[in-house]
């Protein structure tokens, strides 16, 4: 360890690049970064870890899986052009909607000039951005109005067991119009079932098996489970998919590349809403523009909207419910039974 170098613990390490600690072991045991060790034994990362570890939260802000980051790093650069053309689609959208915006701006100091007042409504669509979405809570909450101001194309649905976000998924689902609700029972049937869904759609079968494609090609494990959620995302017709836990019967590697997959899909995709409690789904640290994470609290206030960096309000209780793939799979199917009083 170079003593002139200044070396930083995790949590330092972690703040300074915008992660999380769990980030950086996960890179560790990726063996993407290597952190350096103290006499003690403590991991500690200098001026050369710091810039590495920077560039991997960069690629998976890029919407990267981590195995297309270990290429990118090792000078494949092929996985880029998908991720850098995503990119700059969501780049694009949001100049359009700034000019929009100014555009709308410019029109009401014109009216203002003119002694016209603006409406309440054309000022709030100001700061409008997307579909929204408005309804009264079902049970367990008590009737209060939830409302989403902007529908991002990846919606994350979380909290812990027994908090009720099966029952907010399932009321997003019928109040958004054309939207459908993927359940766990889509994989009851296993691959039969989607077989015989793309056989009878052979346009279906062609985009399920392009996707599946990229994805074993970037580390996912063929299934049963995959092959039935692939079919429920690529199906055309509905206007928004709610999924019931997204990371059921799947790996971690699985995982990982399907969520970059679908962070590729650029600002104007259908949007989705995924339950999960996975954190190899739901990174906090990797989140974008064009996501939002919905978090169900246990104490069943309200559903709240959490920003993803350490300090947002809420942000400490969803990084405490999200586990690892491994935790999940041991959980898998459980749930928590309300006894009604007699």
């Amino acid at each position: 360890m170079n003593a002139s170098a200044q070396y930083l613990n995790p949590a330092e390490a972690a703040r300074r690049l915008g992660v999380s600690a769990k980030a950086l072991r996960l890179y560790e045991q990726r063996g993407l970064l290597l952190p350096v060790r103290t006499s003690a034994g403590w991991r500690a990362y200098g001026p050369d870890e710091m810039a590495r570890a920077g560039e991997i939260a960069s690629l998976r802000a890029l919407g990267l899986s981590l195995a297309q980051v270990a290429r990118v790093l090792a000078g494949d650069a092929k996985g880029l052009a998908p991720a850098l053309a995503a990119h700059q689609a969501r780049l694009e959208d949001q100049v359009r909607r700034l000019a929009a915006t100014v555009e709308k701006v410019g029109g009401l100091r014109a009216d203002l000039a003119r002694g016209q007042v603006p409406t309440s409504a054309a000022l709030a669509d100001l700061v409008g951005s997307g579909p929204s979405l408005a309804f009264d809570l079902p049970w367990p909450w008590g009737g209060e109005r939830f409302e989403l101001s902007a529908i991002r194309p990846l919606t994350y649905i979380t909290g812990p067991l027994g908090c009720g976000k099966t029952r907010l998924a399932k009321a997003i689902a019928a109040t958004l119009a054309g939207a459908v609700f993927l359940d766990l029972d889509r994989a009851a049937d296993g691959a039969a079932a989607a077989r015989a869904r793309m056989a009878a759609d052979p346009a279906l079968k062609a985009r399920v098996e392009e996707v599946q494609a990229w994805l074993v090609e970037d580390g996912a494990q063929p299934s049963d489970a995959l092959a039935a959620l692939l079919v429920g995302l690529e199906a055309q017709g509905p206007s928004a998919l709610v999924v019931d836990m997204v990371e059921q019967g799947l790996d971690e590697a699985t995982q990982e590349a399907l969520i970059a997959h679908l962070r590729r899909r650029g600002p104007g995709a259908r949007p989705l809403f995924l339950m999960t409690r996975s954190c190899a789904v739901l990174d906090p640290a990797a989140l974008g523009p064009d996501e939002t994470v919905l978090f169900c609290p246990a104490n069943h206030n309200p559903p709240i909207t959490v920003a993803p960096y350490p300090g947002a309000p809420g942000y400490e209780a969803l990084a405490s419910c999200l586990a690892s793939p491994e935790a999940r799979a041991r959980t898998e199917g459980m749930v928590a039974v309300r006894t009604d009083a007699a």
